[in-house]
This record gives C-alpha cells, structure tokens and sequence, in this order.
C-alpha cells in the first residue's frame, strides 16, 4: 500500500517525542491504565488533521489498516479521513431523503464503522468520529416512526466494552442537535451504574447538551434519577445550571 506507507512517513516526521511523553500521560497509556500501549507520536491535532486531508481518498481497506495501528495519531487521521468521506456524500434532508447514492453511501460507512469499532478505543476517538457517523446517519431517520435502525445504540450501551457504551450515549449528540431527547435519557438511564468515569463524564455531557435545548426536559430526568447519579455525572449535566441550583442538586445529592 504506496499511499498508506507515503502517509505514515508524513506523520513520523511531524513527530515530537516531548509531545508524545506528555499524551501518553494525558491519555492513560500506563500499566494497567484505560489506555496501556498506545502509542502517540507527539503531534498536535491541527498536524493530524493537515495529514488526514491530504489523504481524504484512502480506501476502506487503508483506513482499517490505520485504524488496527498502535500509533494512535494514525488512528485519530484514519478517523478523521472516514468522517470527511461519510460527509462527502452530503446532508441528508427532507430534499434529498430519496437519493439513494447518498444513503447507500453513508450506510457503508456507518456498517464499516460499527465492524471496527473495537479500533476506536480512547476518549478522543469516540468523540471525534461516533456523534458524525454513527449519530448523523441515524439522526437521518428520526422522522420514521420505526425506531430499529436506532436499537444498535441500546446494545452497544450494554456492551462490556467501555468504548462501545462511550460510543453509544455520544453518538445522541447528533439527536439532541434536533431537540430530540428521548434515546439520550434512554440511554443515559441505563449508564446510570456503569462503573467507570469516562461514561460518567461522557452521559453528564450529553445530558448537559440536551439540557441547553430544554432545561426542563433535563430537570423533569434529573429529579427522577439524580439521587442515583454519579456525582461527576452529575456535576457534568448541571455545569450551566444558576449557581443556586447547582448547590441545591448537589446538597440534595447528598442527603
């Protein structure tokens, strides 16, 4: 693969090995850590993000050699080149909701995405590509009544995977830009217990957002679950909340 090998070189020599101590600090990469063995090369992500345009057209085929990497730079460009390629197709729109080549499109590279999800395996990866992918193509389809296609976001929230649970409450993001709310607390409700933080911070987020749209849709949830919440969690949903209210969350919380 001429292309990959030509693409892996350009990233190798942006590297920055101070920089690459210092993420693999930040990302966890230690014994026994969510991230143990990834490997950063050290580049910021306006670097990566110049590299991944450049190759914009690798084939599935070269982005899931990328995607199996250790270097995590390679992973993160190898996302960024999927996401630019699923958005290539364009907006899916009350306009063009009957263009097929826009649909079949985007549903090979959703299905790709789902097959390789045990590659997007940090924080930052999930972010990055889950609510632009997995989130756009089933925000696509809110209006039908038929809520199937959106029930592979329930079973990835019940994954023992911790990056397919991330995957499936962040991929909502995508809902919640429409003011539609209801899978995001679905969701989030069954997060309530998960054990680790980065899904505490991660539902706390995405509860936050859905309570920009609709403070008393978040409050009208809140005083359902809060009691069972996290405290990160939360924190997160009630960051924008008066300072008021937050205490009194919070002192409630408590009791």
């Amino acid at each position: 693969m001429p292309n990959l090998s030509f693409f892996r070189k350009e990233l190798k020599l942006k590297a920055d090995p101070k920089r690459a101590e210092g993420s693999g600090r930040f990302f966890k990469t230690g014994k026994g850590e969510y991230a143990e063995g990834d490997v950063f090369l050290g580049l910021t992500s306006a670097q990566i993000k110049e590299v991944a345009y450049k190759h914009k057209d690798l084939s599935l085929k070269e982005i899931q050699e990328l995607l199996k990497s250790k270097i995590h730079e390679e992973r993160v460009a190898a996302l960024r080149i999927l996401v630019h390629q699923f958005q290539s197709f364009g907006v899916l729109s009350q306009q063009n909701r009957e263009n097929k080549e826009v649909w079949m499109g985007r549903k090979k590279i959703f299905n790709f995405y789902l097959k390789n999800t045990k590659y997007v395996n940090n924080w930052d990866l999930v972010d990055l590509s889950a609510p632009k992918i997995v989130g756009e193509y089933l925000a696509a389809q809110l209006k039908n009544s038929n809520t199937k296609t959106r029930q592979i976001l329930y079973k990835l929230a019940r994954s023992k995977n911790l990056w397919e649970r991330r995957i499936a409450i962040v991929s909502t993001y995508a809902f919640i830009r429409q003011n539609k709310f209801e899978d995001t607390f679905k969701i989030a409700k069954m997060l309530l217990n998960d054990k680790h933080d980065l899904i505490h911070k991660a539902v706390g987020w995405m509860l936050r957002e859905a309570g920009k749209c609709s403070q008393p849709a978040l409050e009208k949830f809140l005083k359902a679950h809060y009691k069972n919440m996290p405290r990160t969690m939360l924190r997160y949903a009630i960051e924008k909340f008066p300072e008021k209210k937050r205490k009194m969350y919070l002192l409630w919380k408590t009791c």
